[in-house]
Formats: structure tokens, C-alpha cells, sequence
């Protein structure tokens, strides 16, 4: 691709797509989505079940994925779209609008970069960066090319969640003073995978992208790659970031002055390089009061904590606020229930999905950021809450942030994992 060619050609096709979308609502928003796992069919289903709104094409770097895509497409009477295994074959397409990125972590910053520099609007899965840096790029990039970028913070687009932070934020449990965010899932052992020769079918340079090139196992590739620094952030940045980006949320805060995580891998003895077990605690000055925050992550049995996820034994997904006059439980994605005075009587209490995809159709069309729920600055932030405490644990230290130089203080080995040695081509850009 001709670099100069296309950053020239991204500014009139950016030009182009906003006028056609402003002509008129019912303009059709076509949407290519970026990563055939687990978590993209949730995209495709989206994207094929609005009015107005097209699957314009599917791109994965395993074609066996984009088979199973098309197939599933054409059982439900849908009509195949192109596949690609390069992102930038998409970007080169001026009639596509937006992507949809639901790739690995590692990659899920460049990406967006890359589709913000050619015009495109961008829905990224959580959590949108890899790193502290990359919170920072994405953010800068949105801005720079004005494009509408959100994460996949679905719960930011239920009514109900919506509900309970604006009556924290009115004062109905009284000053809001701490946030617990869980995150126990009954995860088993990865065990063991030998190197093996790279599965037919599969581009094994673009997958492993920004990162370290490695010997090729199952452990590093599909959904596993969630428990390696070089692609993941382990279940704190996976299902953990939801809680944690809740709990900011709730909270109202934003940058830490300090940050303390401890944890391990417990239990297993596996290829699982990221811990199975962590506690983080952050503090916070808003207005010159102290605020705190505390997240959990727990693998295999579990007790649960606030009666998030039932009676039975299983999963525990959710937040808790504390208050001076009650608390409020976030149980799972959309429901919340809450507890006042000393005597807990039942509070205000809510229940309804959100519609995240839908919100983001309509900060497309609108071209306001203020019209969605989780713009990609409130994702990155969030991020940057995770990464630290994912920092913290490595360096097994306290963290003390400096929000003015986005560093550590006084800690060179920490400040050096804010960031990532860049594998060539694929370099996420110091300035955008």
C-alpha cells in the first residue's frame, strides 16, 4: 500500500462518508466487522438485525472463521459478504462506514487508528488498548480524523444502569465514597500445548501483529491468548474491564494518585503467563475528599458477594457502591438493586438491556460524540485504571500516577511496561 496515497485518500473519503451519512437517517450505514471469534458474532448479529444498517464484509486472519461466519450468514437466509484476512483491504473501501473490531486485545488499538486515519467510524471491543500508551493514541486519533469511536462497554447503554449512577450522583445513598468491582469466573487450567506448525488457512504474521513473533501453539492463538502479556491483559482485561470501567463509572473518577494490586497464579501449572488470582486497590481525590476503589478477580470455585449471580454457586459479575445512607448492587450488565440505612430496606431497583450497538448507530449518523454512552475517551480512561493495576502486580509494588505526565513516579521498570517494543510494520504510532 502506498502510505502517502492513502493517508491523502482518507481525508477526502472521510469528507465523503460524513456528507452521505448527514443527507438523510435512512442512509444505509454499511459496517465491516473485524474478527470472526467468539465475540464478533455478537457483532454480526447486530449489524444484521438494524434498520438501515448493512454487513459489508468480515475480516480474520483464519479463513476456517470467515467459513463459519458466511455459513451461519447463509443459514439464517443472509446474504454472503467479501472476506478478507488484512484489516487495510477493508479501510481501502470508500462505501464501507464504519468497522467493528472484535480482534484480539493486542491489536485492537492500531486497528482503530488505522480505520480513523482512513475515514471510518469504529465500535472496538473492550478494553480498547493494550497498554497505557495505546489509551492515550486511540484517543488522540479519534480526535485528530473526528471520528465516532466507542468501546464495548455495553453496559454504559442500559436504562437501568443509567438510572442507578444518576441517583448516586444525586445524592439519594448519600456521598459515594468506595466502588467494588467483581469479576470470579469458574475458569479451569489451559494446561499445556506443544509448538506446532501453523494451522492451513491461518496468517500467523497478521495475527500476531504488533506483538513478539513466537512459535506457534493453540495455547497462544484463539481465546487463549487472553492469558499472555504479549496479546492479553488476563481476565482483568477481559472480563474484569466491565466491572472496573463500571465501578469508575458509579464512582465518578477518573485518574488514580495510587495504585496496589497482589495475586498470583494459583492452583495450576499450566502456559498461563497472566495471574488467575488478583486484588487491586486505587485511590482517589476528587475535589480534595478521598474516594477508593477495589477490584477482585477470582478463578475456579468462588463464593458470591451481594447475592451478584443467585443462590446457586457460579459466576460473580457486578459492582457494589457504598454510600453514607446505603448501597447499591450492580448485578451483572443491566440490573441493579440497592439497600438503605442501617437496616437495609429494599431501595430503588432496575432491570433492562442495553442497546449498545443501536447507540453507536446513532453517534454515526448524529456525528456527536456526546451521543454515545462510551465514547472512546470514557473507555480508554477506564483502561488506564486496569492497566496499572495489571502494572502494579508485575512489579509487585505500589503504583504513584502522575496524571499531568500520564507516568509513574519514580519508577523506571514500571513506567517501561506502559508501553510495548512495537514489532515492524505494525507500530502504533507516537503521533497519529
Amino acid at each position: 500500500m502506498n502510505r502517502r496515497y492513502f493517508f491523502m485518500g482518507s481525508l477526502a473519503a472521510a469528507a465523503a462518508q460524513t456528507a452521505r451519512l448527514k443527507a438523510s437517517p435512512n442512509d444505509t450505514v454499511r459496517v465491516a466487522v473485524v474478527g470472526c471469534g467468539g465475540r464478533g458474532s455478537s457483532h454480526v448479529g447486530a449489524w444484521t438485525s438494524q434498520d438501515n444498517v448493512e454487513l459489508a464484509a468480515l475480516v480474520d486472519v483464519d479463513d476456517s472463521h470467515s467459513e463459519r461466519y458466511i455459513g451461519s450468514l447463509q443459514k439464517r437466509g443472509k446474504q454472503p459478504v467479501p472476506t478478507f484476512r488484512d484489516i487495510r483491504k477493508v479501510l481501502e473501501d470508500k462505501n464501507i462506514d464504519a468497522v467493528s473490531i472484535a480482534s484480539p486485545n493486542h491489536w485492537h488499538t492500531l486497528q482503530t487508528i488505522w480505520a480513523c486515519q482512513a475515514g471510518k467510524d469504529v465500535y472496538v471491543e473492550k478494553p480498547c488498548s493494550h497498554n497505557v500508551f495505546e489509551s492515550k493514541q486511540i484517543v488522540a486519533a479519534a480526535r485528530k480524523y473526528n471520528r465516532i469511536v466507542q468501546m464495548g462497554s455495553q453496559s454504559r447503554s442500559s436504562a437501568a444502569l443509567q438510572e442507578a449512577v444518576q441517583k448516586m450522583k444525586d445524592g439519594e445513598f448519600g456521598e459515594i465514597y468506595m466502588a467494588r468491582a467483581l469479576c470470579f469466573k469458574s475458569r479451569n487450567t489451559i494446561g499445556k500445548t506443544p509448538v506446532e506448525a501453523v494451522p492451513p488457512g491461518v496468517d500467523y504474521d497478521m495475527w500476531t501483529g504488533p506483538a513478539p513473533m513466537r512459535p506457534f501453539t493453540k495455547n497462544r492463538f484463539h481465546y487463549n491468548w487472553h492469558w499472555f502479556w504479549d496479546t492479553g491483559n488476563g481476565d482483568l482485561g477481559n472480563q474484569g474491564i466491565h466491572e472496573v470501567d463500571i465501578a469508575r463509572w458509579g464512582l465518578g473518577v477518573t485518574h488514580p494518585t495510587k495504585v496496589t494490586a497482589i495475586g498470583g497464579k494459583f492452583m495450576f501449572d499450566d502456559d498461563q503467563e497472566t495471574p488467575n488470582t488478583i486484588s487491586a486497590s486505587l485511590e482517589f481525590n476528587v475535589g480534595g475528599k478521598p474516594k477508593m476503589m477495589t477490584f477482585d478477580v477470582r478463578h475456579w470455585y468462588s463464593n458470591h458477594e451481594a447475592n451478584i449471580g443467585g443462590e446457586r454457586a457460579g459466576n460473580t459479575i457486578g459492582n457494589t457502591f457504598y454510600g453514607a445512607n446505603g448501597y447499591l448492587v450492580i448485578d451483572g450488565y443491566n440490573k441493579y438493586v440497592s439497600f438503605m440505612g442501617r437496616e437495609g430496606k429494599p431501595g430503588p431497583a432496575r432491570s433492562e438491556r442495553d442497546h449498545h450497538f443501536e447507540n453507536f448507530i446513532a453517534g454515526v449518523r448524529s456525528r456527536k460524540t456526546t451521543d454515545l454512552n462510551a465514547e472512546i475517551e470514557e473507555g480508554a480512561m477506564s483502561c488506564v485504571l486496569m492497566h496499572l493495576a495489571n502494572v502494579s502486580y508485575r512489579v509487585g509494588r505500589t503504583l504513584h500516577w502522575d496524571e499531568k505526565t500520564w507516568s509513574v513516579k519514580g519508577d523506571a521498570e514500571a513506567n517501561k511496561l506502559l508501553t510495548r517494543n512495537y514489532r515492524a510494520p505494525y507500530i502504533v504510532p507516537a503521533k497519529v
